[in-house]
Order: C-alpha cells, then structure tokens, then sequence
C-alpha cells in the first residue's frame, strides 16, 4: 500500500501536485500523480497525504502555498519528506525552489522528484548544480512566459482590445469556444451554466446597487450593507461568479464592502479600456470604448461624490437583518436600545455603560414591538401609493461635450509640445481638430436634460413593498425612509410605547422624463 498513514518508518511523504491552472493539459493532475506514485516507489516510500494546490502560480514560495504551505511550516504533524512530479512542480522561482530545498536538507527530511535517482542531496555538488540548474530553467521559463503575456496585453491595448480577466457586469464573446475574444458585451447571466437555480445578472446587481445608493438620503444605504444585501440574497460574489462562468463550483465568498465601493467608482463601469484603473486613450484622442456602459458619466460623477469623500465620525450604516434595530430609543434618557437576553429584548444600557442615570431603564420583547411597529406603519402607510426616488442620469449631453473638448485640448497639448510637427502628422491634426471641433458644435446644440434626483410612482402600494422585501433588514430600511422612530418607557409609563414618522409622501416631478428607465444610456 503506498498510501498510507504515517507510521514512522523514515519514509512517510506528502505528495505535492501544483498546478496554474486547472486546465493545464500538459501537467494534468493524473499525470503528475502517475509520476508522484512512481517516483515514491523508487525510494520505497509512501505517501501519507497529498498536498494539492490547484490555481496556485509557481512564482508563490512554497512555504506560502495553501495545502503545502502547513506541511513545511509544521503544522500538519509529523513527515519525512516531500515528493513532487518535478522541481518546477515545488515552483518556478529560483530563491525560494533553493530555499525549500536547503530547508529539507538542514531538517533532515527526503526531497523527491519524478526523473531524479533517489532523494536529492544538496550536500552533494553535482546534485546541488542540477538542482540549481532545474530551479533555473524553471525561473526561465516563468520570465519567458510573462513576457510574453506582456507582450500581447500591450499589443492588445494599442489595437483597442481587451484581454485579462474582465471586469464583474461584463463578459467575453467569442464566436466559438476556441476563438479569441471578439467583443465585450454587458453580462445578464448568459453564459452561467443552465442548472443554475437563477443564473446571476452581474449588470443588473451593479446597477441596482448604484441606483440605491444614490437614491438614499438616510445614509444607511452604503457599500457595505449592499454587499450584506446581497450576500444574504444569495448573489455570487465577483470572484465566485468568475468561477462559475469558468465551469468550477463557487467557493462561497461573501461580498466585500470595499470591493464594492472600487467597482461602483471605476470608469470601467463605463465601457472603457482600462490599463492600471486608468482609461486607455486611443490614437483619435478618445477614450476607447469596449463596450455598452453600465451608467453614463454623469452618474459615475454622482457615485464618485458620494462615495469617494471620506466623512470623519461618519456613523456606520446598519448591516444587520433586525427590523427595530437603530431605530428604537429610550424614551426616559433618548439613548439607543439594544438586543439583549432570551427571549431578546430590546434594553437601554446606557446606565450600564455610564452614559446616564437612566432608571428604571425600558425594556421591551423584541416579537412585540416588531408587531406593534410593522401594524403601526402599514396602518398609516399601507394604502399609499409607493414613490421611488432614483437618480435620473440626464441624457448625458454635458458630459459628452466634456469628453470631446477634453480630446481637443489633448491635441492642443500635443501639438504644442511638438508632436505633430510632420507634414504627415500635421494633416492628421488637422484633419481630426476639424472632426473634433464639429463634434463639439453639435453637442452644443442639442438640448440638455441635467441629471438629478426625482421621485416617481411605482404602481404599487406600501404594503405590497414591504411583503416584497427580501427580509427585515429591507424593512428597516423602509422604515428609516420614512422616518421612523421607535421611544420605549418603563412598564408603569403611559404611553409605554410610541411609534412615529417623519416624512411627506412626495408628488412625481414633471419637469423631466421620469418615466425614462434611471441608470440608462439614453
């Protein structure tokens, strides 16, 4: 049996595979085990587990690694060494392939691989030179190969295409599965295997994201309680919606706030090539364009105010699924209420905490104020008409008339530093300062619809929202939209509790096309 526990026999091995990518069919993961195995067998060893790591680069030292990394730093309990189906196998960069070995040898423990005779012994010199050698081809190799990945992506980007790994909300098209990229589209879900129970909408999720959080105005709508949302949701975060659109089973990753935050403020949402978060500008002096954006420029603009000042003290948005949560405050001292006990309750410590001498301090089960609160709001709000605020993003003239004066002053800019001096270079300035210029003349002529906030009816009442919200943190929500707030007294108090609102149902503005879907590029 050459798979067995360890026993103490001086020939208990782990077996490393390694392996870029997954779909690597020149070192598959049978072939490197078939060597591994046999490899074992020529020092009549055994192997005690197998160390596994899948998408791992060879440029990550060893020790690092997730499934061989614990093993070298002793943390996986005792082995006598470790065997792999090469040296470029352990890694491909020449330090640390030096280091690992050194390491085994100072330790006392085999290092073993497929096409060698016997364990390597780094006290040996020729053995330390092939080892090296090994090392250093495959170091080469992995310069070689980044180079070349260089290489293209520059040549790429001059063409005015994209390679890499694309941005979340968009996908590749390829005209057949072999082909190189011909286009990038918006990704509604169509390339997510069909056994998916909903196949994930990337454009949809990022764009009703922004369209939340522009058209908040409780600041409890932020990044990092969508990414909750959307975590609670279900929704595949970026990196597992990857995985799946590549055929691998997703990892079950939560999104992340600041992730969230980086992808709403990139101009990447807006179509654009990008090279190191920046727009690409092509030959004509434009920004390239790749592919339908997500939202025009005059939203980008609006979540970049809101999102990119940094507020000092700034209070952090309620992330939770608790529906009377923030909302509810002691009516003795006015201090916050929290979920505390069994069965919970909501309970003013502020005494507890020294703030005051609230006494005796409020305390009210947490099912019987969540009744009395949602009873109260639909009582007075059920029947109204449900009015959403969204952000309008204008039909984009401005920003279009910005973007061309901007490619003109960069010609300007150029020309002064000397650029076009050729006669060649010289007719094509002109050539394209005329287009420019023309542009420019009839993007001032068309009318300008600014963007901005405005509230619309939705068609539905109160009350269908609320039983439509995906849990209670959404209510919550709602309520706070409303302006709700919560004030609990002791038991002995009349009243013992009150419930209020500060709002005024607004009227559908008609001084723009609010019927115009928000978000567009219209």
């Amino acid at each position: 049996m050459i798979e067995r526990p360890y026993d103490g026999c001086g020939r208990c091995l782990v077996a490393l595979r390694r392996l870029s990518r997954k779909s690597d069919a020149t070192s598959s993961p049978g072939k490197q085990r078939d060597q591994v195995l046999s490899a074992t067998r020529g020092v009549d060893g055994h192997i005690i587990a197998w160390a596994d790591d899948w998408e791992v680069s060879g440029a990550t030292d060893p020790v690092t690694r997730p499934e061989l990394g614990p093993w070298l730093r002793g943390e996986k309990g005792p082995y006598d060494g470790v065997v792999g189906a090469a040296v470029d196998r352990l890694g491909r960069n020449l330090v640390d392939c030096l280091n690992t070995g050194y390491m085994m040898r100072d330790t006392g423990k085999m290092l073993v691989t497929y096409g060698h005779d016997g364990p390597w012994d780094l006290d040996d010199p020729a053995d330390e030179n092939r080892f090296t050698l090994e090392a250093w081809s495959a170091q080469m190799e992995l310069r070689a190969m980044q180079k070349r990945n260089n290489d293209t992506t520059v040549s790429e980007r001059k063409k005015g295409r994209k390679r890499g790994k694309h941005s979340y909300g968009y996908r590749y098209v390829r005209l057949h599965a072999k082909a190189s990229i011909d286009h990038v589209a918006l990704d509604h879900g169509e390339l997510m295997p069909a056994d998916m129970k909903s196949r994930e909408d990337a454009a949809l999720n990022l764009r009703t994201v922004a369209r939340r959080i522009l058209a908040d105005t409780t600041g409890e709508i932020t990044p990092s309680s969508e990414a909750s949302r959307l975590t609670r949701s279900g929704s595949l975060s970026p990196s597992d919606h990857l995985r799946v659109m590549l055929g691998k089973q997703p990892k079950g990753n939560a999104w992340e706030g600041a992730v969230l935050s980086k992808m709403l403020q990139s101009e990447a949402a807006l179509g654009l090539l990008m090279h190191n978060d920046r727009p690409v500008v092509g030959d004509d002096g434009k920004l390239v364009q790749l592919a339908e954006p997500l939202w025009n420029r005059a939203t980008h603009a609006a979540l970049v105010k809101k999102l990119g000042v940094k507020t000092p003290r700034r209070k952090r948005a309620q992330s939770g699924t608790h529906l009377v949560s923030e909302i509810s405050k002691c009516g003795v001292c006015g201090f916050r209420l929290y979920r505390t006990g069994s069965p919970v309750a909501m309970t003013c410590k502020s005494r507890l905490k020294g703030l005051t001498n609230c006494q005796p301090a409020p305390t009210m089960q947490v099912a019987i104020l969540k009744e009395l609160v949602t009873s109260t709001f639909l009582t007075d709000f059920g029947d109204h008409m449900f009015m959403e605020t969204v952000y309008d993003p204008g039909n984009g003239a401005e920003e279009a008339l910005a973007g061309s004066r901007a490619a003109r002053n960069r010609l300007r800019d150029d020309r002064s530093a000397g650029l076009y001096d050729d006669a060649d270079d010289a007719a094509w300035f002109r050539a394209r300062y005329v287009e420019l210029t023309e542009e420019i003349k009839k993007l001032k002529a068309e009318p300008v619809r600014p963007a901005g906030m405005v509230h619309r009816p939705t068609g539905r009442t109160v009350e269908m929202e609320w039983a439509a919200a995906a849990d209670d943190g959404e209510r919550r929500k709602m309520l706070q939209e409303f302006g709700a707030l919560v004030r609990v007294w002791p038991q002995d108090h009349k009243p013992r509790v009150s419930v209020t609102f500060d709002v005024e149902i607004p009227a559908p503005r008609t001084a723009r096309d609010v019927a115009s879907t928000p978000l567009s590029n219209d």
